[in-house]
């Protein structure tokens, strides 16, 4: 059992029921009244985010969770298909699962699957990941009034926005957390 102080960013905790991720959290001491921890967190079986607020002292079961390296395959019909780089044994894992970062992916990139209960329940994508400009609208001098971005089409079809300068055929880096541009390459 762990409490609200232990709390971490990507701990799997039981909470009605139920298997969460914690996305973040912030302890919070007001000045009057005591002090309370704010969380959001993900539905491991479904994907949702909820916003919950728990006191200090409140205990809760954590889940321990592993992560292996894997590469992704290839696709099937409504399944994605993974191979561990040690065993090459192949794992497939549900589209739905990743459907808010199946747009991201690339045959054979590397990726971390976690399992609970040698059980894959979760795909973690690198931070960072660098991926080609395939479509973009040419940047004009002095325009700023889209607020000095335009939209982009990278190689996998994610569309993200990007700065003027960008053109099609650069690489850039996509932090893969926010979908937003970080650099280019």
């Amino acid at each position: 059992m762990i409490s609200t102080n232990q709390f971490r960013n990507g701990m799997t905790i039981r909470f009605e029921d139920d298997l969460f991720q914690i996305i973040e959290f912030q302890h919070v001491k007001p000045g009057k009244g005591g002090a309370f921890v704010r969380t959001k967190l993900r539905n491991v079986a479904t994907g949702a985010t909820i916003d919950r607020t728990f006191r200090p002292e409140q205990k809760f079961e954590q889940v321990r969770t592993e992560k292996r390296a894997m590469a992704y395959l290839y696709d099937e019909s409504d399944h994605m298909v993974f191979m561990d780089n040690e065993t090459y044994e192949q794992v497939s894992l549900p589209k739905g699962l990743l459907e808010d970062r199946l747009d991201l992916m690339k045959l054979n990139m590397e990726v971390d699957v976690v399992y609970m209960d040698d059980q894959p329940f979760n795909v973690e994508l690198p931070i960072l990941m660098e991926l080609e400009v395939v479509e973009t609208a040419p940047g004009v001098k002095g325009d700023t009034v889209s607020g000095g971005s335009k939209t982009a089409v990278l190689e996998t079809g994610a569309v993200v926005q990007v700065p003027l300068f960008v053109e099609v055929g650069d690489v850039l880096k996509i932090d893969t957390r926010t979908r937003e541009y970080n650099a280019r390459v």
